[in-house]
């Protein structure tokens, strides 16, 4: 059986007196408070989904930058998880924070610019006070992942080009309209990044379904994104507890979604990409 890695879990502790709340916009997100999933039911769920390993990603909008549980959920156990952190890359000290969680086993970073707390897109995306941290994530080799909007690609093409050692990874493939189907002329601004050889994109839930809306159709549009990327640029993420469903569900709609791609390019995304931007998922 192929082996199947998910880039985008999220965890929650259900300590909050070791674990304090500090989300990202002030408030907590609805689904980390109503379906909260913790390291150990984690794994109880990617056994019975069939997950080898995860990247697990920081959940911005209930502990801010304090990376603490997703390291120690690495940490206690090496051989399935690897983690993304999120620090504040505006601030003088980013670079050295950057460090100190690679130094605790985490092997990338996630800027959260739009999303539950955060309902308006944040202008900081290129801010040269910014600077710094990229520079020491191409040093570090570590992969960025973005939580941004459509209104924001222009700064992350920006910001791809000045730092090409950094590969960029937009969660939900930065949200395209899908829904006109082929050509899928709407979607041309996130073709148009096929030619940026460093930015990767991340296929979750929210994918699959936008891929299912008006006359969009996963037969049509995966193959499409494959041949434009090449499916080592793509990798899927299960946005698990996030995106409501039970794993084994999110990965169904993954894999029922791609039925129409090679079995060489659907490892790529279910396995090969995950083990290129987090490489000791490979070990």
């Amino acid at each position: 059986m192929p082996t199947i890695i998910d880039i985008h879990p999220h965890i929650i502790a259900d300590d909050t007196e070791r674990y304090p709340l500090a989300p990202v916009g002030g408030h907590q997100s609805e689904w980390s408070r109503t379906r909260p999933v913790t390291t150990e039911q984690m794994i109880v769920a990617m056994d019975k989904a069939g997950i080898a390993k995860s990247a697990l990603v920081q959940a911005s909008t209930c502990y801010g930058h304090d990376n603490s549980y997703v390291a120690d959920a690495v940490a206690a156990h090496p051989g399935r998880f690897t983690g993304v952190f999120s620090v504040d890359v505006l601030a003088s000290d980013a670079p050295e924070k950057m460090r100190y969680w690679k130094d605790r086993g985490l092997a990338g970073m996630r800027l959260f610019t739009f999303g539950s707390t955060m309902p308006n897109q944040q202008s900081w995306l290129d801010d040269p006070a910014s600077y710094p941290a990229w520079e020491a994530a191409g040093d570090l080799d570590l992969s960025i992942c973005l939580q941004m909007s459509p209104a924001a690609l222009l700064q992350m093409t920006a910001m791809a080009k000045r730092f090409p050692k950094v590969k960029v990874l937009l969660d939900h493939m930065a949200r395209p309209v899908l829904e006109d189907g082929p050509p899928y002329v709407k979607a041309h601004s996130l073709f148009a990044l096929a030619d940026l050889p460093n930015v990767y994109l991340k296929l979750t839930p929210r994918s699959f379904n936008e891929a299912r809306k008006g006359n969009a159709t996963p037969e049509t549009f995966f193959p499409k994104l494959v041949s434009e990327f090449g499916a080592s640029r793509l990798a899927w993420g299960s946005n698990y507890p996030s995106s409501e469903g039970a794993l084994p569900e999110l990965l169904e709609l993954a894999q029922s979604s791609l039925t129409a791609l090679s079995a060489s390019d659907r490892d790529w995304i279910f396995c090969k990409t995950a083990q290129n931007l987090y490489p000791v998922l490979a070990k």
